[in-house]
């Protein structure tokens, strides 16, 4: 069995995952090499909450203080009509042993992914390293990128999200699927939320038949992440005017529909949201998925990065096991595998479950864990 110094680990995907899991390997001293397709770490997206879980796994790592700079607590999230009528206010779901935290914290996806980021040593931190072709030979794995490199590994981690190469060549094809909704977004100073966005920093979701539109308050950027989700036709990267998007908010209040109106069509991005069927076998005995190229879900829970960082725990404590002899390499990928397969389903399914205005709560996952606890 291999040392700490000796096991070849290499992460295949600089996001959240891949950041993660670098540096919950680095807090047990155990070296992994990051390589990122882009020319550097940036992460696109909206504001999203870290759940207890996440922040035990991101404290635990050294990242604490880190992690409070750039968030907010939140306690509490609205789900209003789209006429203004508050319907449910709601605690957040206690997901720990430990009842008092009910809570998330709030913070956008690029601060996040900065703060992890951030410690990684940069001699572990590959840019311009887009894979081409991965090999599983069984016992070690070859990965060859478009630069030309090539490297070898004991251990590859696929964080390369839902469209992942690796897993496509490793462990066959398994398509996206679409949801049938596009996602426009944008980030706002508070003052252009026209006094909609809470000081209580308060997630509000606003209903309108099939239309949402998220008000998620970033506080130490003094900026609200916007999120108009909508049904609309598949296109990976769609192209709406700004007409199309007005049209979609004639439902809601008249401010919300002024504080959409005054974004510029440049500021906001649009994706097709998509999600992954639950894949049976994510690992080889050299090869594991991570994150969205494991199981990847909607946005409506808001549970994508925190499985992404709970998997990364997860799978360096397995790793660890494996470094220190107590299993073998292929063991500790499988008992990952094992360990992380319920929860990630559970949160594919429920996170296919559009907000409404019927919903009786903000949050369907409470009855899987609040009664349990």
């Amino acid at each position: 069995m291999k040392s700490n110094s000796e096991l070849r680990i290499a992460i295949i995907g600089g996001g959240i995952a891949g950041a993660s899991t670098a540096v919950a390997l680095k807090a047990k001293g155990i070296r992994a090499d990051v390589y990122e397709q882009a020319p550097a770490f940036v992460e696109v997206g909206a504001g999203i909450g870290v759940r207890p879980p996440s922040v035990h796994a991101i404290n635990k790592w050294g990242l604490k203080e880190d992690l409070e700079k750039v968030s907010v607590e939140s306690r509490y999230m609205e789900i209003i009509a789209g006429d203004d009528q508050l319907l449910i206010r709601e605690t957040f779901p206690v997901l720990t042993d430990d009842k008092s935290e009910a809570y998330t914290r709030l913070i956008h996806r690029a601060d996040l992914l900065d703060t992890l980021v951030a410690h990684i040593p940069a001699d572990q931190l590959h840019l311009n390293h887009r894979l081409t072709e991965v090999i599983d030979h069984g016992d070690y794995v070859e990965v060859k990128f478009e630069n030309g490199k090539t490297i070898e590994a004991d251990i590859v981690v696929a964080a390369d999200g839902i469209h992942s190469p690796i897993r496509g060549q490793v462990l066959g094809q398994h398509k996206p699927v679409y949801s049938g909704y596009l996602a426009h977004r944008a980030l706002i100073p508070y003052e252009d939320a026209l006094g909609m966005h809470s000081e209580e920093n308060v997630l509000r979701i606003y209903v309108d038949g099939d239309n949402s539109f998220y008000l998620l308050p970033i506080d130490h950027r003094r900026q609200v992440s916007v999120d108009i989700t909508v049904p609309g036709e598949f296109a990976l990267r769609p192209e709406l005017t700004k007409e199309q998007i007005m049209d979609s908010m004639k439902g809601f209040g008249p401010t919300l529909q002024k504080i959409v109106e005054k974004i510029k069509l440049e500021d906001i991005v649009s994706r097709p949201l998509s999600d992954l069927e639950p894949i049976d076998k994510w690992s080889t005995s050299t090869v594991t998925l991570i994150g969205d190229a494991a199981h990847a879900m909607l946005h409506n829970q808001g549970q994508g990065a925190n499985m992404a960082i709970q998997d990364a725990d997860v799978l360096a404590e397995a790793i660890a096991e494996a470094v220190a002899g107590t299993v073998t390499p292929a063991e500790a990928l499988k008992n990952y595998e094992e360990q992380r397969k319920p929860i990630t389903r559970l949160y594919q399914n429920l996170s296919r479950l559009f907000p409404t205005d019927q919903a009786k709560t903000a949050f369907p996952e409470k009855e899987h864990f609040e009664n349990a606890n």
